[in-house]
């Protein structure tokens, strides 16, 4: 959305936009069309759904289309070199790092379980490689230490669509400079899978804390209480500050304090302060309140069985 808004209010012309067929959305599994797709009819701009672009029909609107550049941004569908060569100055896409780390589906959630200090965009010149195109821009920023999957995507977001603007700027007026990936570096952001979302209480508690972190808005880290899904929304990891912290007597999982503020769970190395949860088919409440609901002190999260 932000590339598509940064275009729309720039000197460069959008002749169309692609995006994925309208998908089956909330209870009623009613179709719902993409963000994208409502702003772009808002816009009056011509839009086009098609399922794939490996056929010939499916690469009828961009022919008709005739585009310099098409811009590729979260799109979730392959180019196959058929499109790749309809545009004359080819197809650029905003990848959320600084490549050639964290090529690949995942490079938001990956960077924030990496523990990686700065994250970025890049501006790449897209071929037939996953990710492997030449550099047309990098920029970097910080990864907070509060920042969720959520928050860094819609930083880097803000910060693709004006580095965007400004290659399409070189791209124009032929000053833009290609530059090939370096082959050190590289690394894989593989496609998050929703179990890495269960949270196993044995790892560090710094660690437990990013996956908190990177799977927020989804799919979100869970652990069970009582038999039940828990979903754990915010958490901060406590400071270890030497290896007393580790069990100190508890087994992993442990409820060991119950606060105003949060939760404190014993973890394999350190403990995490659970700030905000989610019971199934509930709304999101804070530490306190799930405490001041529910049995606590001295109780373990987890799969096994619990004892009174």
């Amino acid at each position: 959305m932000p590339a598509l808004q940064a275009l729309g209010a720039s000197a460069h012309t959008v002749v169309g936009v692609l995006t994925q067929p309208d998908r089956p959305k909330g209870r009623g599994r009613q179709l719902a069309a993409s963000p994208v797709k409502r702003a772009a009819v808002a816009a009056g701009l011509p839009v086009a759904q098609p399922p794939t672009l490996k056929t010939e029909e499916g690469r009828a609107p961009l022919l008709a289309w005739n585009p310099d550049v098409l811009v590729v941004v979260a799109y979730g569908l392959i180019l196959p070199p058929a499109a790749l060569g309809i545009p004359r100055f080819g197809c650029v896409n905003i990848h959320a790092s600084l490549l050639p780390r964290w090529r690949g589906a995942a490079p938001i959630q990956r960077a924030i379980l990496a523990g990686d200090a700065e994250t970025g965009v890049t501006i790449m010149q897209m071929d037939a490689g996953l990710d492997t195109g030449p550099m047309l821009l990098r920029r970097s920023m910080p990864i907070e230490p509060d920042d969720s999957g959520g928050s860094l995507h819609d930083r880097l977001a803000t910060l693709g669509a004006n580095a965007l603007l400004e290659v399409l700027d070189r791209i124009a007026d032929g000053t833009v400079v290609p530059q090939p990936q370096p082959e050190t570096g590289v690394t894989y952001a593989a496609k998050i899978d929703k179990a890495e979302a269960r949270i196993d209480w044995s790892a560090r508690a710094v660690e437990i804390e990013r996956r908190v972190r990177a799977f927020n808005p989804w799919p979100i880290a869970e652990t069970r209480y009582e038999g039940e899904q828990l979903r754990v929304l915010k958490a901060k990891a406590e400071a270890e500050a030497d290896e007393s912290t580790r069990l100190g007597g508890q087994p992993p999982g442990t409820i060991i304090s119950v606060s105003e503020g949060a939760v404190l769970v014993q973890c394999g190395l350190g403990r995490l302060a659970i700030a905000e949860v989610q019971r199934p088919g509930k709304r999101p409440v804070s530490a306190r309140d799930f405490a001041n609901a529910a049995p606590l002190l001295g109780r373990r999260l987890g799969d096994q069985i619990q004892t009174p």
